[in-house]
């Protein structure tokens, strides 16, 4: 029974979609509500798409009132194909209605999301969607059999989208694709906003400027990614293990920049954040005259290129 529940703890969320690099995504996944909404907008964009077609027919003296519905009917299916597949091509995975309501296609395996994706998810939305719409539309109590299927058909295709995890439709299944909600941007804080003080001695500390020219852009942002990463939320191995990382950061900048005094353990996040906040800061500064850094190997390509070769 334990392992039950441990197995259904380690289940990934239905929001949770792993990358190829193994990095998980976290993208809420677009309810039935949204996606009907969606839906009815881009028929009636298709519906009106038709009907204006219909009505230049009908000027231009091309068609007749007894095959208008004949002909408004076939409009309506050569527009809403085209229409579904060229704009999700287009808006990677959106349409219009989809645009509105925020929402959008993805690869269900975190990949790149293909051409072959999603003609298919199209096509297969004709037998999901518009066939049981004809289908009930056109029901008649004189052949039962007929309204049987018809109604049968209908509930399945829209059972499978409610018991699916990731709310997938037949179509969506087939493609390898879900329809998720537009991840919202949220901008980090900023790093160098304030230069965090030593817990034992008080003061904030203070680099030199030739301290902070061993280091170039790319070192800075390795810095950052490693502060960005919350400690509290880090527990066990993970916690010693980016513990350690920092100690051993530490212990090299140290060296590199003839930093003398030790820095004691409960210190360590301060320090790397203080190096960082005066790092940028110089590093910003070099760039308003033309000295663009890379990272810690541009001294040697400076020398390199003013040596005459």
């Amino acid at each position: 029974m334990r392992l039950l529940r441990r197995r259904r703890k380690d289940r990934p969320s239905p929001d949770t979609i792993l990358s190829p690099e193994g990095v998980p995504l976290t993208l809420r996944v677009a309810g039935i509500g949204v996606r009907m909404a969606a839906q009815i907008t881009d028929i009636v964009i298709t519906l009106l798409a038709a009907g204006c077609i219909l009505i230049l027919l009908a000027l231009l003296d091309l068609t007749s009132p007894q095959t208008l519905f004949g002909i408004g009917s076939m409009l309506f299916f050569i527009t809403r194909i085209p229409y579904y597949v060229v704009t999700e091509l287009a808006w990677n995975g959106q349409t219009l209605g989809k645009r509105m309501m925020k929402i959008k296609v993805v690869s269900h395996d975190g990949r790149s999301l293909q051409t072959h994706a999603i003609v298919l998810r199209n096509l297969m939305k004709e037998a999901e969607i518009f066939l049981p719409a004809t289908l009930l539309l056109s029901l008649d109590q004189t052949s039962p059999l007929g309204s049987l299927i018809g109604l049968a058909w209908v509930a399945m295709a829209f059972l499978i989208p409610l018991f699916s995890p990731h709310r997938q439709r037949l179509g969506d299944i087939m493609a390898g694709t879900h329809v998720i909600h537009l991840p919202q941007p949220v901008l980090l804080q900023d790093l160098a906003r304030e230069t965090p003080i030593l817990q034992d001695e008080g003061r904030k500390l203070v680099f030199l400027a030739h301290q902070l020219d061993h280091y170039g852009a790319f070192e800075l942002q390795t810095l950052e990614g490693l502060l960005r990463v919350d400690s509290r939320s880090l527990s066990g191995a993970s916690l010693d293990g980016h513990r350690q990382t920092m100690a051993q950061i530490i212990d090299k900048v140290r060296r590199k920049i003839g930093f003398a005094d030790p820095v004691p353990p409960r210190d360590h996040e301060a320090f790397l954040r203080a190096f960082y906040t005066a790092q940028r800061a110089h590093l910003e500064q070099r760039q308003l005259f033309g000295d663009r850094r890379a990272d810690k190997h541009h001294a040697q390509t400076e020398t390199s290129a003013g040596t005459p070769g």
